[in-house]
């Protein structure tokens, strides 16, 4: 099933610097935020995928919460909505690796191997070739645990028990990492996302696996998320809850953005 493939970067020089050296410097200048450091390490981060002067700033309020578990966390379990290909269920991809400006990250073969098997999975790497919800996430991940491994997972149209169910078989103890990456309203005038985008997030504080297409882009995954969290009595908080016209934009049409970190109970 496996091939010797890379999934090369696909956006690098457009949602977020190619030249490594340069993407380093910004990462590390996004995470240089000074956060109160938590007592424990967040079991999942919720956060957004758009290009770096957009959302990069709301990404690294969940991302800086790493800072001290760099030497705890090993693996990645990581899913994004599809964007590029039409999709129902969910993907893996058949290569051995993907790749940043910042380097190659190995892939849990074993554990892509597992969630192959599961209801409404399927080995598709035509569903991770373009996909940048997945690929903008990779650089931070990098910057603030250094060497994992990664189960990365393009989530179609599918319910929130089948995300939850591959959720819980990758949970996996302290060293796993579950990180949601979605956007929320799209193109939105700036007061009305701001309202909208405080109501998702009131929903996604209390757990609710029912969002919509038009109240976050990544709704699939992030609803079997919020439901693994529900049944689990996850503790959630709101990082960053902001949107394209704070960061770099105008504020005709804005794009909204937030981070969230959960906390095993």
């Amino acid at each position: 099933m496996f091939s010797n493939d890379v999934r090369s970067a696909a956006v690098a020089g457009m949602f977020y610097p190619g030249e490594p050296r340069q993407l380093a410097t910004q990462v590390d200048g996004f995470l240089s935020r000074k956060l109160t450091a938590p007592a424990t390490c967040p079991k999942a981060l919720i956060v957004p995928h758009a290009g770096y002067i957009y959302s990069g700033s709301v990404a690294a309020s969940a991302y800086g919460l790493l800072n001290n578990f760099r030497d705890v966390i090993d693996r990645v379990v990581l899913l994004g909505p599809s964007h590029q290909v039409p999709l129902h269920g969910m993907a893996v991809p058949g290569s051995s690796s993907f790749e940043t400006p910042l380097g190659r990250i190995s892939l849990d073969v074993e554990g892509v191997r597992r969630v192959s098997e599961l209801k409404g999975v399927a080995v598709r790497d035509d569903a991770h070739l373009r996909e940048h919800s997945l690929e903008v996430q990779l650089p931070f991940l990098q910057r603030c645990l250094g060497e994992f491994t990664l189960l990365p997972v393009v989530v179609g149209a599918c319910e929130p028990g089948d995300v939850a169910a591959l959720i819980e078989s990758e949970w996996g103890d302290a060293g796993t990492l579950i990180v949601i990456s979605t956007d929320l309203s799209h193109y939105l005038p700036y007061v009305s996302a701001q309202a909208q985008d405080q109501a998702t997030a009131r929903k996604i504080l209390s757990l609710q696996p029912d969002l919509r297409g038009e109240q976050a882009c990544g709704c699939y995954p992030l609803n079997g998320m919020l439901l693994a969290a529900h049944r689990r009595d996850m503790k959630i908080e709101v990082r960053d809850l902001r949107n394209s016209g704070d960061t770099a934009g105008p504020q005709d049409r804005v794009v909204g953005y937030g981070a969230f970190a959960l906390y095993e109970a």
